[in-house]
């Protein structure tokens, strides 16, 4: 599409979106990311979607309606990449629960990407299963799916509704189940250190099984974890589904 001065506002509209987007999404939204790389990415995105989206010159009776338009935009894009980021977060609470039962939740460390506390497992997984995705180019997949909101939702269309409560509700759901199948291997393996340790606690009383069973734990658990981390691809692309799937259900909801 040709661009004319009469279609600024369409541009502006656009760009406000994948704005939104770009600040909230996975991968881009890093903190570690400079300011002016997010608003150059969001500009050329625009740039590029304004020859491909159909639309035009936006019709608005007053400047309060096109306040309302951008924020609507605005939202859009957010709700879009903050429903896919929030999939992330299941894999910190795979590996808190995983550090709880290995005993390494006291270790914690300082993640400057989310200024949150995390443990080492977390992060471990976090940030394996981010270079498993980039390197595999499924961070193209979540820019192509946030293109074809404009096709399900088009520039001024947005419905901010309620039964937004009933995605993040199910999403809930998918992050325990997911979790605890991330976690299940690691829980299973000391789940039997500890039955274990209660049979000798009972036929041998005088062996200290506290001192006895933390470093056992955290033995077994290393063992564990060598093994399990082969299957980092098996959980990123547990993760990547959720991520488009939230997408999905976010984008569908917009539409009204």
């Amino acid at each position: 599409m040709k661009f004319t001065l009469s279609n600024l506002d369409f541009l502006l509209l656009l760009f406000v979106r994948v704005t939104g987007f770009i600040y909230t999404a996975p991968f881009f939204s890093l903190k570690n990311v400079p300011q002016k790389v997010k608003v150059g990415l969001s500009g050329m995105l625009a740039i590029v979607l304004y020859s491909v989206v159909p639309g035009g010159s936006m019709h608005y009776a007053s400047t309060v309606e096109m306040i309302l338009l951008i924020a609507k935009e605005a939202a859009c894009g957010a709700i879009i990449g903050y429903f896919a980021n929030i999939a992330y977060y299941i894999l910190s609470m795979a590996g808190h629960l995983m550090d709880t039962e290995i005993g390494f939740s006291m270790v914690s460390t300082f993640d400057p990407v989310t200024n949150i506390q995390v443990t080492i497992t977390s992060n471990l997984y976090t940030y394996l299963v981010m270079l498993v995705m980039m390197i595999s180019d499924l961070h193209h997949y979540i820019i192509k799916a946030f293109v074809d909101s404009y096709t399900i939702v088009p520039v001024g269309k947005v419905v901010i509704n309620g039964e937004l409560y009933k995605v993040a509700v199910q999403f809930i759901v998918d992050y325990f189940i997911i979790a605890f199948r991330i976690v299940l291997p690691v829980f299973a393996a000391i789940l039997v250190v500890n039955v274990v340790l209660g049979v000798l606690a009972k036929v041998a009383p005088q062996m200290n099984m506290f001192v006895i069973g933390m470093q056992l734990k955290v033995f077994v658990g290393l063992i564990v974890l060598y093994f399990v981390i082969q299957m980092v691809p098996a959980v990123g692309d547990f993760i990547f589904n959720e991520m488009l799937e939230m997408m999905k259900k976010a984008i569908y909801t917009m539409a009204g």
